[in-house]
């Protein structure tokens, strides 16, 4: 009786504690413990994956007005604007007004080369065309840069490079890994758009040294490189906006995993 009587009075005097640090009166603390929490209310960490859920259910369409509406249909006690916050701190944006940051600068003065991928017949074996792109992953540090060498034939990744700047060394890069990776012979088919990196006369240099033969989609022309697009949307999906990075350094490393393991 003793030993309960010492341990309510310790008690007390932590809960009186607690309440002048939090700067709240006793009773209003009881108050709280007795109400019951609101039928749906939930933390910003649950709501952010329900918000998730919606979001990419629905194809990556809705904001945060119809991601609301969905919620409170689900019982989920929310405003609009508690979910436009967690959107926005989170990077999840509607498509329809996505975040955009151009990879590809076609205004430039640098010669072009025709597109012969479309002459080239199927490949029936690998290292008879190679396909190029970059895509842009946002972290909250800023923007990365991911370029990738894909294999016509069997549509793998055998060259890749991720940077801060999208620069020509980004695409030299991850074509020397597909050369090391692959040791071609001559005379392979590297595709690609019209941006500055890939008509750069660096890179071109890169690609004679190696006995490529390079080829560029047409203006605007955004099918000719529907293999790489296809590889960008599965990573996206599957792994980059499932995950909030803080830094490029945990990007870099998810991506290395998708790719390599």
């Amino acid at each position: 009786m003793k030993y309960q009587i010492i341990d309510t009075q310790r008690s007390k005097f932590r809960l009186g504690k607690m309440c002048q640090v939090l700067e709240v009166s006793r009773s209003g603390y009881y108050n709280w413990k007795k109400r019951e929490l609101s039928q749906g209310k939930i933390s910003n960490d649950e709501l952010f994956w329900e918000i998730k859920k919606i979001y990419y259910e629905q194809e990556q369409i809705p904001g945060s007005p119809k991601i609301t509406e969905e919620l409170k249909a689900q019982g989920i006690k929310c405003s609009k604007n508690r979910v436009a916050k967690i959107m926005k701190e989170n990077g999840i944006a509607s498509k329809i007004k996505k975040k955009f940051q151009k990879t590809t600068n076609s205004n430039h003065n640098s010669e072009i080369v025709p597109n012969i991928l479309v002459e080239t017949e199927k490949t029936n074996a690998p290292n008879q065309a190679w396909i190029s792109d970059i895509t842009y992953i946002w972290t909250k540090a800023g923007w990365l840069y991911l370029a990738v060498i894909i294999d016509v034939f069997n549509r793998g990744v055998i060259g890749w490079s991720i940077s801060n700047r999208i620069i020509k060394e980004l695409v030299i890069s991850a074509f020397l890994m597909a050369v090391f990776n692959k040791n071609p012979g001559s005379g392979v088919v590297f595709h690609s758009d019209r941006g500055s990196q890939y008509v750069s006369n660096e890179f071109k240099v890169v690609l004679k040294s190696h006995h490529f033969i390079q080829s560029m989609s047409g203006a605007g022309n955004c099918y000719d490189n529907a293999m790489a697009e296809s590889f960008f949307h599965s990573l996206k999906v599957e792994k980059i906006y499932w995950n909030v990075y803080e830094t490029r350094e945990q990007a870099k490393q998810s991506i290395f995993e998708y790719i390599e393991l």
